[in-house]
């Protein structure tokens, strides 16, 4: 069983820590056990049954509704929300569900329905990212065991690659993209997402890997000439100094334009060399595919 934190419930549903005190004086739904030093931490059943209920309540049910809701009523009352964003939140919901409890099955289940019913690139907009955004805070704060970030990730990773693999596009682009990973950073998701965007719009794509030393990087890149260089970061090793690499790439190869997308481009703060750019979000990240 895991053990999660007020914080961890807050990342996870949306609501704020003091509504969640609030609802425990209040309500009956939430029995938190304490540490020895009189610190809250929540179940798993206690961390399904707030997302459940801030579900329900951002989609128009009352608080006090919902505490006189049985299990099977409000899994009723959940299932009937028709708001297309309520159902996709809901699957999300159920993915986190399965990933704390390593139900790894129902897992892929889920996801093998979305992709089938949504195709590939709006499960992983819409209830991929979502979803793995909302764990990874849990993973950073060591709140969960790692191994079910690999199970969880790797279910993602091949169908991400079975994605890449199938699709074909009947546009032709000349424009060629080299992607990569720099050292440090293995977290494959993103840069294989956008592998699979580009190749789907008929942009020729060359992935080098993951944890690439930029003197690879440079190697390939002069011999192969694409028009720019993608990379995605998202948990980069301890030792990473972004500037560091960013200073680098521009030495190294100041002729060629490298685009960097992931958690890291929204927190940094100093000059960007010439030859750089960031996507910060989701949205700037498809916007950019759109136009090349």
């Amino acid at each position: 069983m895991n053990a999660f934190t007020i914080k961890d419930l807050e990342n996870l549903s949306g609501i704020k820590a003091h509504t969640i005190r609030i609802w425990e004086q209040r309500y009956s739904f939430l029995n938190p056990q304490r540490t020895d030093t009189n610190i809250r931490y929540y179940s798993n059943v206690e961390l399904k049954t707030v997302l459940n209920i801030a579900l329900l309540n951002k989609f128009g049910y009352k608080i006090s509704h919902i505490d006189k809701m049985t299990p099977d009523e409000m899994k009723e009352k959940i299932l009937s929300l028709s708001q297309v964003q309520a159902q996709q939140e809901r699957i999300v919901n159920e993915m986190i569900h399965s990933m704390v409890d390593m139900k790894m099955d129902e897992f892929e289940a889920v996801l093998d329905n979305y992709i089938l019913a949504k195709g590939i690139e709006k499960a992983i907009t819409q209830i991929i990212f979502p979803s793995m955004e909302r764990i990874g805070v849990l993973w950073q704060t060591n709140h969960i065991n790692p191994a079910q970030e690999h199970l969880v990730t790797n279910i993602v990773r091949q169908k991400l690659i079975v994605g890449i693999e199938s699709t074909n596009s009947h546009i032709k682009n000349d424009t060629s993209v080299l992607l990569f990973l720099p050292e440090g950073e293995h977290h494959e998701l993103g840069i294989l997402f956008m592998s699979y965007l580009l190749k789907s719009r008929g942009i020729n794509t060359l992935y080098v890997g993951a944890n690439i030393p930029i003197k690879d990087v440079e190697y390939v890149a002069n011999i192969k000439k694409p028009n720019l260089l993608y990379t995605h970061l998202t948990s980069v090793a301890y030792n990473f100094n972004f500037e560091k690499f960013l200073i680098n790439f521009q030495n190294r190869m100041p002729d060629f334009k490298l685009v960097i997308s992931g958690s890291l481009t929204q927190t940094y703060k100093k000059r960007v060399p010439t030859n750089v750019s960031f996507k910060k979000s989701l949205s700037e990240v498809m916007e950019y595919v759109s136009s090349l």
